[in-house]
């Protein structure tokens, strides 16, 4: 059984070119699976039908996964159980009849402008690692990039002439994201200045290096983002993710386009996007709630 998960991960990195990150998911829900299938006496995939893959869903329920996270394993069943399929493991898919859990909604954290704004203001362009700093989180504000979109930036993907810069998200998907005004100045005056000490003999393209030259680790710009948000006195937790969000709510608030944002944003069905209408929704309420007299 564990020869197929292994058969499985391979065909996602290669035949459908998926992240990482979305393998790693993937493997974390089979990992689950195989010693409950041990425990429940199911030597091969043809043990499983409509039945067991129920009562597993129901014991990881049980073990406190969200529902969002329920929702997300039952996707990784049906597609790990296609391709058993596909490939003449089994020969009927016992997981297509699933039917996913209802999750409510949840918004996502903004940042109000202010608190935007503060918070790349605190940066001191002057002292060491500034500039890096202050151009990452710019960067992530004007252009509402993913956490890995901006490790995997490279040189030759931005176009200072034309302010663009040429990310590859989820899905290997590429698309082209504008940089903003104060977003490419800093870009500008890292570049020029800062980049080139930390430039080592291994060093890539990437646009933002570490102290060593290599590029950022992902867990290394989260500590940064945090960093200086502590220290220009924000006391909400502060993560890259938000200044998405961000990004995406303040561009709707001001009259962006939702197909406009879909498209900065990178996501492939505009119902992912649509979440930011009711961000504003409930900030449009809120407003009317302490400025109407009858409100």
């Amino acid at each position: 059984m564990q020869a197929q998960i292994e058969g499985f991960i391979i065909y996602l990195a290669t035949e459908r070119g998926l992240s990482t990150a979305y393998q790693l998911s993937v493997r974390q829900t089979l990992d689950k699976l195989i010693p409950w299938c041990a425990k429940n006496g199911h030597q091969q995939w043809r043990d499983i039908g409509l039945d067991e893959l129920s009562s597993f869903l129901t014991h990881l329920r049980k073990s406190d996964l969200d529902p969002a996270s329920l929702r997300i394993s039952l996707v990784h069943l049906k597609v790990f159980f296609r391709f058993l399929q596909k490939r003449h493991y089994i020969e009927i898919d016992p997981a297509e009849p699933l039917l996913a859990p209802k999750t409510s909604a949840k918004l996502p954290e903004t940042l109000n402008a202010e608190t935007v704004t503060g918070l790349l203001n605190s940066i001191d362009r002057e002292k060491r690692l500034g500039k890096r700093d202050l151009a990452i989180l710019e960067l992530f504000y004007a252009s509402g990039l993913r956490l890995s979109e901006i490790c995997n930036a490279r040189l030759e993907s931005l176009d200072l002439d034309d302010q663009f810069l040429r990310v590859t998200g989820k899905g290997n998907k590429t698309r082209l994201v504008p940089v903003g005004q104060k977003a490419l100045t800093a870009l500008q005056s890292y570049l020029s200045s800062e980049r080139p000490t930390l430039v080592s003999k291994k060093t890539s393209s990437h646009i933002f290096l570490s102290v060593r030259g290599g590029p950022l680790s992902p867990d290394r710009v989260r500590q940064i983002v945090k960093e200086r948000a502590k220290q220009a006195g924000i006391d909400q937790n502060i993560y890259p993710h938000l200044l998405r969000h961000s990004f995406a709510t303040h561009l709707l608030e001001n009259g962006a386009d939702l197909r406009v944002i879909q498209e900065l944003l990178g996501h492939a069905d505009i119902s992912t996007t649509q979440i930011y209408t009711h961000v504003d929704q409930k900030r449009l309420k809120a407003v009317h709630k302490n400025h109407h007299p009858r409100g």
